[in-house]
C-alpha cells in the first residue's frame, strides 16, 4: 500500500473479528514505533503488550462509561498501552528548554501514528483510546513516574473497513500564508 493511500484510507476501528494478531504482526507495529522521529532522538516511548483477557477486562474498566471503544477493546486480541517518559523531550540537562513541558505527547503521537498506519497496511485496525482513567490504568500495569500511561490501542482485524471517513475541514480553512489569519 502506498503511504498516501494508507493515510487517506486509515480509519479508527472499534469492531474486531476473532482473528488473533500474531507476534510477528506486533513486532512490525513495534518496529514502526521504533523508527518514529522524536525530540533530540530521546525515543521517550514505552509500550506494554497486553493479551491476558482478564487484564484486558480490567483495563477496559478504566475507560469512561460512554467510551465507544469499550466493546471493541474487549474483542481485540491485543491491547497496546502507550506510555511515555515525561521528563525527556523538551528538556536539556534536566531543565525545561522550551515553553511547553509535554513534548513527550508529541513524540508519542508520532509513534502512535506509525503504529496505526502500519496496522492498516497489515490489514489490521486500531483506535487511540484516551477517554479513560489513566491513573487507574497505570496502576493496573505498574506504570510509575516519570513515566505516564497516555492511551490504549486495541488492535485486531476489523469487522469491516469503512471506506468513507468523517468530513474534514477544507485545506484553505486551516492554512495561513506568512502570518496567522492571512488566508
Amino acid at each position: 500500500m502506498e503511504l498516501h493511500d494508507a493515510i487517506m484510507s486509515r480509519r479508527s476501528v472499534r469492531k474486531f473479528t476473532d482473528y488473533h494478531v500474531t507476534d510477528e504482526e506486533i513486532s512490525k507495529l513495534m518496529e514502526a514505533a521504533q523508527w518514529a522521529q522524536s525530540w533530540s532522538n530521546t525515543q521517550c516511548w514505552e509500550f506494554i503488550i497486553v493479551r491476558d483477557k482478564e487484564l484486558i477486562e480490567k483495563i477496559v474498566g478504566t475507560y469512561s462509561e460512554t467510551n465507544p471503544a469499550r466493546k471493541g477493546s474487549l474483542s481485540a486480541s491485543v491491547l497496546i498501552a502507550v506510555c511515555g517518559k515525561s521528563d525527556l523531550p523538551g528538556y536539556k540537562n534536566g531543565e525545561k528548554s522550551t515553553k511547553f513541558d509535554s513534548w513527550y505527547m508529541f513524540d508519542l503521537g508520532i509513534a502512535v501514528q506509525n503504529i496505526a498506519l502500519t496496522a492498516h497496511n497489515l490489514g489490521l485496525g486500531t483506535v487511540v483510546v484516551g477517554s479513560m482513567d489513566q491513573g487507574k490504568c497505570a496502576e493496573l500495569l505498574d506504570v510509575k513516574a516519570p513515566y505516564e500511561l497516555v492511551a490504549i490501542m486495541p488492535v485486531g482485524q476489523p469487522v469491516e473497513f469503512k471506506k468513507e471517513g468523517p468530513k474534514r475541514r477544507e485545506i484553505a480553512d486551516f492554512t495561513h500564508k506568512e502570518r496567522f489569519g492571512n488566508k
